[in-house]
């Protein structure tokens, strides 16, 4: 059995059942994103740095090198200010796995907790972002539907119909997926085989994104869970 992982400066929601395990629950594991991984892969912050640096090139090689000043200085300004809201949406967040529910404590501003039963996970997917952090995106079934801007951004980018909350830049996302499948095991029952093996009324594993891990976990009832893991 994982051991609880306790981290330092835990947003606090004492006595809340929505935010804080009860008594009975076991807590499998808590995490939070990394800040640094966050800002590259959710604020983008890379891809802003290189469009910066091409119109800060133009400029110079334009001969006008006031030009070029002026956007390199602006270009450190949005990248400071979005590791800003990176660092401080790591800080506020907690993501808490019991073996029944998922706990999202987010939000910026005003704490937001948020409750995912285990049992309304549909699918589970994974995706690597470098040094073992990944984003982990659950779909989920039945009527009730989260806000995207409520989630964000903990949140599936572009999913505006059916929002799939996300856990974002967590370290060890392998292992956490593994995890997670491992308490919907719990629930219902399970398949583990190779990728894009599925047949029959199985849903197949998402497709992997290049140079990066794959993992799915799907559900349908009364179909049993697959868990399916694949490398690019």
């Amino acid at each position: 059995m994982p051991q609880p992982v306790e981290l330092p400066h835990e947003p606090r929601a004492d006595g809340d059942p929505m935010g804080t395990p009860a008594d009975d629950e076991t807590v499998l594991w808590k995490g939070r994103p990394d800040p640094h991984v966050l800002a590259r892969t959710a604020m983008h912050t890379r891809s802003l740095a290189v469009y910066f640096a091409v119109l800060v090139g133009v400029w110079v090689f334009s001969g006008n090198p006031n030009a070029a000043i002026t956007f390199a200085v602006l270009g450190v300004i949005a990248i400071a200010i979005l590791y800003s809201i990176a660092w401080f949406s790591a800080r506020t967040t907690l993501y808490i796995l019991t073996e029944t529910r998922l706990i999202m404590r987010i939000g910026m501003a005003i704490e937001t907790r948020i409750n995912v039963p285990l049992r309304h996970v549909q699918a589970a997917n994974l995706r690597a972002r470098g040094s073992g952090h990944g984003d982990i995106t659950l779909e989920l079934g039945g009527e009730r539907l989260l806000g995207y801007v409520l989630l964000w951004p903990h949140v599936r980018p572009w999913h505006l119909h059916r929002p799939q909350p996300m856990l974002r830049a967590v370290p060890d996302a392998a292992k956490v997926a593994e995890m997670l499948a491992d308490s919907c095991a719990a629930i219902g029952e399970i398949e583990r085989g190779k990728a894009g093996a599925a047949t029959g009324d199985e849903r197949p594993a998402p497709a992997a994104h290049a140079g990066s891990a794959s993992f799915a976990a799907s559900r349908r009832a009364p179909s049993p869970v697959r868990l399916e893991e694949a490398t690019a």
